[in-house]
């Protein structure tokens, strides 16, 4: 019988919000980039919330939070925020995978009405 060495943890880095944020950006200023969850769809056409201003929010807003890992290896999870000008503020939850697409979860006014 051998005896094995206690396994080693492994360090993850997650990036700082403001390069998830620059990568984001450049991925959605191409729509075929971003794909839509059924929930994230949902919540859109309950909320009266476009995706022309789920992009904005995406293309333009910024990131509110702590960048965490995702569910599966090589996924972020970030939440950006942008008002809607003279309207409201939207988040935009989003997964970015494997850092060459997203995944937007969920859409939602920010501020309480």
């Amino acid at each position: 019988m051998t005896d094995d060495p206690p396994p080693q943890r492994v360090s993850v880095c997650v990036p700082k919000p403001h390069v998830v944020a620059q990568r984001v950006r450049q991925l959605a200023a191409n729509s075929e980039n971003v794909r839509w969850s059924q929930h994230a769809l949902d919540r859109m056409a309950e909320r009266d919330i476009t995706i022309r201003q789920a992009l904005y929010v995406l293309r333009e807003g910024d990131v509110v939070g702590p960048i965490e890992l995702g569910k599966y290896p090589g996924e972020l999870k970030a939440k950006f925020i942008r008002n809607m000008r003279g309207r409201r503020d939207v988040g935009v939850v989003v997964l970015l995978v494997k850092n060459g697409r997203l995944n937007v979860k969920t859409v939602e006014w920010e501020d309480i009405r």
